[in-house]
């Protein structure tokens, strides 16, 4: 082999060796740890930012304060569906990691339609209340630009209310016996207190499968038959008065 070709020969491999390293190393990039968002991120990311949120630190029934505060915020969709599944829409509390979703049904706004869906939530009775006195809702919105629809759950403006619950920060919600839009995401006079995940039309196995799940059928159809004054479980009275 003559010196030209042998220096040509190594060159080439030189390059070579160059763009293989340069393609690993962005691929390290995308794929490492600081660039994979697991669940704890999105709940980690919410509990530093709590006294945001809740400035008084009281969240009772305020899923509204935090689906606003998501809204608000520079974010991509996915994001945007990820952090929704770290806090329940009826409680107001955080949702630990791992934690997995009731599948659930609700009446549609303005509809008879009854709509099925993912809801997570704290414990069982947010669940029980929540397919009892709200209504799922489908809205759009720009995400960096993008238009996506999804699917929210969402009650009746509270803000009018003589019996308003005492346990609930009434300055979060409503500027008089109007809703705050400032602090609460609203649409057609509905308030949104979160996001149902992977909605859909319910069809028959769906809601049977929902009446015979020991949870959501079975101890939703006792709780949801039971006298107000006599719940004493989830949130209580508190998210009912505010809803119903």
């Amino acid at each position: 082999m003559n010196t030209k070709l042998l220096i040509f020969v190594k060159n080439n491999i030189i390059l070579a060796s160059i763009t293989l390293l340069l393609v690993l190393t962005v691929n390290k990039n995308i794929y490492s740890s600081e660039n994979i968002k697991g669940e704890s991120y999105y709940y980690d990311t919410l509990a530093k930012n709590w006294g945001k949120i809740f400035p008084d630190g009281n969240r009772n029934a305020a899923g509204p304060k935090f689906f606003k505060y998501l809204i608000d915020q520079k974010l991509t969709f996915n994001d945007f569906v990820e952090f929704n599944k770290r806090y329940c829409p009826v409680s107001g509390s955080l949702i630990a990691p791992g934690s997995e979703p009731a599948f659930i049904s609700m009446n549609e706004v303005g509809s008879s339609n009854k709509v099925c869906g993912s809801m997570y939530r704290c414990c069982w009775p947010c669940v029980c209340d929540s397919m009892k006195y709200a209504k799922a809702m489908e809205i759009s919105h720009k995400f960096q630009g993008i238009e996506e629809r999804f699917t929210v759950m969402t009650i009746d403006n509270p803000c009018n209310k003589k019996d308003f619950p005492l346990e609930v920060n009434r300055d979060y919600f409503c500027n008089g016996d109007q809703m705050n839009k400032n602090q609460v995401y609203t649409i057609d006079q509905k308030m949104v207190i979160g996001y149902l995940h992977n909605p859909t039309s319910c069809n028959s196995s769906d809601l049977l499968a929902i009446n015979n799940h020991p949870v959501v059928g079975e101890q939703c159809k006792i709780r949801n038959s039971t006298d107000e004054d006599e719940l004493i479980s989830g949130m209580g009275d508190i998210f009912i008065k505010l809803s119903k």
